[in-house]
Order: structure tokens, then C-alpha cells, then sequence
């Protein structure tokens, strides 16, 4: 937090973050050297890469079989992520349908060197459908 000129404080967005507790900690992965783009900065498609796995972990318990991703319904990239980043995947169940699921991942990054810190850096919403062994949708199972 800082002060403006009239001294009161302004919420800077990018600032330290706390990990959600009503989010299952679903993945975590550290990008390596391999992953940056040409800025030097992880390529964003990496990130969406491993939001699109991490997304996928609690549905996969209803869905009790295949499913496909079928829709990124918003994706931000809120901060760069960087080469060491220690970074952690949290997600929930937001809605369920009779073949379609969706969640919410939100991704964490502990900065090199400065472990135990945590900074927001990309949420996303994502759809996933339960699919048969044709690929069409099929019904989700009862969750007990």
C-alpha cells in the first residue's frame, strides 16, 4: 500500500496476495528457461497450457471418465510470470450441468527468492464437458 499526495492509502493491484482457503490447491510447477517467450517472461501459452491441467483435476472426479475442455469462458493474465517463479494452482467447482462443468483456477507465484510471498498472477474461468468414447457429451454422473 502507498498514500497519494492528499495522504490517503491506494491499494496497489499488484501487490502481496494470500492464497484462497476456499480453493483446492490443485498443481504446482516452476517454469524453467525452456518456457519464456521473447521478452524473457513465461509464454503466456504455457501458462494457459497448465491452467487448462490444473482446471481439470477436480472435474475429473465427477465426470468419472473423459472429458474435453470445451470452453475458456475469461482468462487474465494479472502479472508477468518469471523463470523460477514457484507457482500454484488453486481451483473450485463453480457450476455443474447435466454434461458440463466449469471452474475457477486462480494462479499463484512465489518469486525467486522471496518463497513465502505470494503474488495473484493469472485467474481464469474454464468449461469442461464429460464426453464418451465417441466423443460425444454424455450425462455426469451422480456425486455422492
Amino acid at each position: 500500500m502507498s498514500s497519494n499526495p492528499g495522504g490517503s492509502p491506494v491499494h496497489l493491484p499488484f501487490g502481496p496476495a494470500t492464497p484462497p482457503s476456499d480453493k483446492e490447491l490443485v498443481l504446482k510447477v516452476i517454469p524453467m528457461p525452456a518456457d519464456t517467450n521473447g521478452n524473457g517472461d513465461i509464454f503466456g501459452g504455457w501458462v494457459m497450457a497448465h491452467v487448462d491441467l490444473a482446471g481439470a483435476v477436480i472435474p475429473a472426479r465427477y465426470v468419472q471418465g473423459r472429458m474435453a475442455t470445451v470452453a475458456v469462458n475469461e482468462f487474465i493474465f494479472k502479472q508477468p510470470v518469471r523463470v523460477g517463479d514457484i507457482l500454484s494452482f488453486y481451483g473450485n467447482v463453480t457450476r455443474i450441468g447435466r454434461t458440463s462443468i466449469s471452474v475457477q483456477v486462480e494462479v499463484y507465484a512465489e518469486r525467486f527468492g522471496a518463497q513465502g510471498q505470494f503474488v495473484k498472477v493469472t485467474e481464469a474461468s474454464l468449461t469442461y464437458v464429460a464426453i464418451d468414447d465417441q466423443g460425444k457429451p454424455r450425462p455426469i454422473p451422480p456425486h455422492a
